[in-house]
């Protein structure tokens, strides 16, 4: 039986290696949605058990690392994440349970001794954030937001983003002004990329935001270029020697336009109280599917400056903001086979084929199981009617199995038994993963306390 000790540890090196996959390599094997649950899970732990904490847990940072090849440039002002509110939907009305945002809604209220709020609202870009220094005008310096105190320096590259102005509009400039905001690439831009990609027979990209992330972090400008990426502002990290400064969310929004920059036109404002941004939030759901570029929720933001200040922040995130994420999109499907896949760590991972189904603006054809114990504990089996996730829109999942429509067939009776027993057995054996590896015929092995199983074949593979 796991320890609490042992599990915090689990929990920390298994979401330390998603966020590098994530933020590092932009090749995330999990979806957000199993993340958020992890995350939790090692919250609610560390709260439980604070002298297991380990130095190097998640919650005790903001991101991934640095890449090598770029210029470091240290934030600043840290560009800190969001903590996260869900609502889930009920599968048979449809309706939203928003008893989260109304906790933070709560608290924010009490915070500031009021009965309700202003929140500035606006969606939330499935992007790559970035913050964009200028000095008397010019663009001066652009950073990815790497681990949240240190990024990476992509200059050269954001320059090649068309609608990031150069110089700032308007007369008049303030001396410094750092921008935030996330780059990201518009659906119709996506597809014809990959369309470029299948033509000069490429590997096609996942999803919008590897397509970003793939475009900026390429050390050769040209090919930045050539790929065709967008920006919204949604912030202002610096700002002096201005006209006037911005006492609210909003009026920081008005004057980031007014110089020049993007803004998700009709899809951001303020609104008094929780039922209005939650009016909002479900109007935004609802067009989510004709935007023209991937959100993956809302971000709510208490609108005045000076609110924010006395709200603060606590270690990971500020107390004035929150994402207020959309569920997760699902559709049935069956299995047709299990394969397993070989990543470049060894790493080997199980893969659902299933019968195309489309779900959340894409057709899915292979969903990730993760790992032996996970395909064990939904009991995952070719013929299998099962639950497919695009959690984040990024990697499909299978979600669990509806056990009541799995290929059965009569189970051969004992020698000398009842020939009309009419008992029924599953059509298809359990999963399990290959002993040895399809790719090199390495010995497959998983070290103790490891989910994973690796092959270890190493460079012979």
């Amino acid at each position: 039986m796991s320890t609490p000790q042992h599990r915090i540890r689990t929990l920390v090196q298994t979401l330390n290696r998603y966020a590098h996959e994530y933020y590092t390599l932009d090749a995330p094997s999990v979806p957000d949605a199993e993340y958020d649950r992890l995350y939790r899970e090692l919250e609610a732990m560390e709260a439980e058990y604070p002298q297991f904490r380990l130095p190097e847990s998640p919650t005790q940072r903001v991101g991934g690392a640095v890449l090598d090849g770029f210029e470091t440039v240290v934030h600043a002002v840290p560009m800190l994440s969001l903590n996260n509110a869900f609502s889930p939907r009920d599968d048979e009305t449809g309706a939203f349970d928003h008893a989260e945002f109304l906790a933070f809604d709560e608290r924010v209220c009490k915070e500031l001794g009021v009965a309700q709020v202003e929140y500035a609202a606006e969606p939330k870009f499935d992007g790559l954030a970035v913050s964009l220094l200028y000095q008397n005008g010019i663009l001066v310096q652009a950073a990815t937001r790497g681990d949240g105190t240190t990024g990476e320096n992509v200059t050269e590259n954001i320059k090649t983003v068309r609608n990031i102005p150069l110089k700032l509009h308007g007369e008049k400039q303030p001396a410094l002004l750092e921008v935030r905001g996330e780059v990201l690439m518009l659906k119709a831009d996506f597809a014809a990329l990959n369309q470029r990609q299948l033509a000069a027979n490429q590997k096609p990209f996942v999803n919008p935001r590897n397509a970003a992330a793939g475009s900026l972090r390429q050390l050769d400008s040209k090919i930045t270029a050539q790929r065709k990426l967008h920006f919204f502002a949604y912030g202002i990290a610096q700002l002096s020697g201005a006209e006037r400064l911005p006492e609210s969310h909003m009026e920081e929004l008005a004057l980031l336009h007014e110089l020049g920059f993007s803004l998700p036109e009709g899809y951001f404002g303020a609104y008094t109280g929780a039922a209005a941004v939650l009016r909002e939030y479900e109007r935004l759901a609802e067009h989510r599917p004709r935007l023209p570029y991937e959100i993956d929720g809302m971000v709510v933001k208490v609108n005045s400056l000076a609110e924010q200040q006395q709200l603060g922040f606590v270690s990971r995130a500020p107390r004035w903001a929150i994402a207020h994420k959309f569920p997760a999109e699902e559709a049935l499907t069956t299995v047709e086979a299990i394969d397993v896949q070989v990543g470049r760590t060894g790493a080997v991972t199980p893969v659902a084929r299933l019968a195309p189904v489309f779900v959340g603006g894409v057709t899915v054809t292979n969903a990730t199981l993760h790992n032996q114990d996970e395909v064990a504990r939904k009991d995952v089996r070719v013929g299998d009617t099962v639950v497919v996730r695009r959690a984040g829109d990024v990697i499909p999942e299978v979600v669990r199995v509806l056990l009541e429509r799995r290929p059965m067939v009569e189970k051969q009776p004992a020698l000398g038994g009842d020939l009309f027993s009419g008992s029924l057995e599953p059509l298809h054996e359990p999963f399990r993963l290959p002993e040895t590896c399809p790719v090199c015929g390495s010995a497959v092995e998983r070290e103790a306390g490891e989910a994973v199983a690796r092959c270890t074949g190493g460079m012979l593979c």
